[in-house]
């Protein structure tokens, strides 16, 4: 099972985890005391470069006529809409901005551009997602539905298809997230006049989508519609593969763990933090890939404070890395092709039926439980010598390569000793046959 007692599993006691989040929160204080001009410049500076950029890349997809040109204007459309996205869009949705008290950047009034309405995303994300992270039956964004990416989901006949689901996911990732928060917010209500009215209320915002990007730039380009159409397409394409690589390399990869429902008895805010910090992800990026991905390379600083602004995730780590090496917790983080293999390599892997599988649920690469320390629990309390959660994990790695170089030695000294004796036979005197 997933881990069910976090303060067990975290090697933390009650009183480790209260004052860990008694230090979060004086970092979520000092930083939100500290916002002021420099941060209200940022994002408006970011919304009239994206702006800009969009303008450009449909200037130059419209007026252009060589391939060069073509694919230049894709790309740089496709760098808007992540950046409208990721960067503007899903801060400013997270309410990141709204000390500002500026209208047209705040959570209640702005409307991203892609298939999906923010309000019903603001549901199944900001609430389902950040309140109850990677909680079995309570977090949707788990496989988002259609992916297997823990033992402790139920292995079905279709995930044999879960390699070419990934895909098509990867390329239509905001209809994905549309139809996320659409069914989601359909569960809120009960009566088929509430469901249908939610329903045509997403219905009515994919439309609009589909006539801006496939009709109304294909039409304002005369003659070289074709052009347009197939440049909107191309960077729709990009930009839902763009998104789904941060997403999934943020809540997928090993050491982003998941929890039953009884993690959630009693939790106080503390064991909220500690969740949130075990429950994703990062991967390394610099200032220009962390721009790029809405910073969302550090998703461990977004899952803890997802109310403070993006721009402030860099020197939020620095201080949330420290608290890891007092409290010795493991900080998830690795290069972004490590992370996005190590997802790849769950997503295959768990397409076929366990039976086919090694390791357990309770310790598995992509999914454990407190049981992988059960032995090492009972040493610790018979020496009474503890541990936290990272040099845990680095006991149990070793003991397990520990394990199978034994079990490696044993089977080259029998192989040895096979050898030995074909060899010994080979070489013995062949009985002469009178008669």
């Amino acid at each position: 099972m997933a881990i069910t007692d976090i303060a067990v599993y975290a090697h933390l006691s009650k009183e480790d985890i209260e004052a860990l989040g008694a230090e979060l929160d004086t970092i979520h204080r000092d930083v939100s005391e500290s916002l002021g001009g420099r941060d209200a410049a940022y994002i408006r500076r970011t919304i009239r470069f994206q702006r800009a950029l969009e303008a450009a890349a449909r200037l130059l997809i419209a007026v252009n006529r060589n391939r060069a040109g073509w694919l230049l204007g894709a790309v740089s459309l496709a760098a808007a809409k992540s950046i409208e996205n990721m960067e503007i869009g899903h801060n400013v949705s997270h309410g990141q901005w709204d000390w500002m008290n500026d209208p047209e950047i705040h959570s209640s009034t702005w409307e991203w551009d892609m298939v999906g309405l923010s309000t019903q995303w603001k549901y199944s994300h900001n609430f389902r997602h950040h309140l109850y992270t990677n909680v079995l039956d309570m977090d949707d964004d788990i496989g988002f539905g259609v992916m297997r990416v823990t033992r402790d989901q139920q292995w079905r006949a279709e995930h044999l298809l879960q390699p070419l689901q990934n895909l098509i996911l990867a390329t239509t990732f905001e209809v994905g997230i549309g139809l996320h928060g659409l069914y989601a917010d359909r569960d809120r209500f009960e009566t088929k006049a509430e469901k249908k009215a939610v329903t045509m209320a997403f219905l009515r915002k994919a439309s609009r989508q589909a006539i801006k990007d496939y009709v109304l730039f294909p039409a304002l380009s005369g003659k070289r519609w074709r052009r347009a159409l197939t440049a909107n397409l191309a960077a729709n394409v990009m930009r839902n593969a763009w998104a789904y690589v941060v997403i999934f390399c943020g809540h997928f990869p090993d050491g982003a763990e998941k929890f039953t429902e009884a993690a959630l008895e009693n939790e106080t805010k503390s064991e909220w933090y500690l969740r949130q910090m075990l429950g994703t992800a990062n991967f390394d990026a610099g200032p220009t890939l962390a721009f790029a991905s809405g910073n969302l390379c550090y998703q461990i600083e977004h899952h803890l404070f997802p109310d403070l602004p993006s721009n402030r995730y860099a020197e939020i780590a620095q201080r949330v890395r420290a608290l890891c090496d007092k409290y010795d917790l493991p900080y998830t983080s690795a290069s972004l092709l490590r992370q996005y293999l190590l997802t790849m390599r769950t997503i295959h892997k768990l397409a076929v039926p366990d039976r086919f599988l090694i390791a357990t649920s309770d310790d598995a690469p992509e999914t454990a439980s407190e049981k992988k320390f059960q032995t090492a629990l009972a040493v610790s309390e018979i020496s009474g010598v503890t541990t936290g959660l990272r040099t845990a994990l680095h006991n149990a790695r070793m003991r397990l390569e520990q394990e199978a170089g034994l079990e490696g030695g044993r089977l080259r000294r029998t192989a040895a000793k096979v050898k030995a004796n074909i060899r010994g036979s080979l070489r013995a005197p062949v009985p002469s046959v009178s008669g």
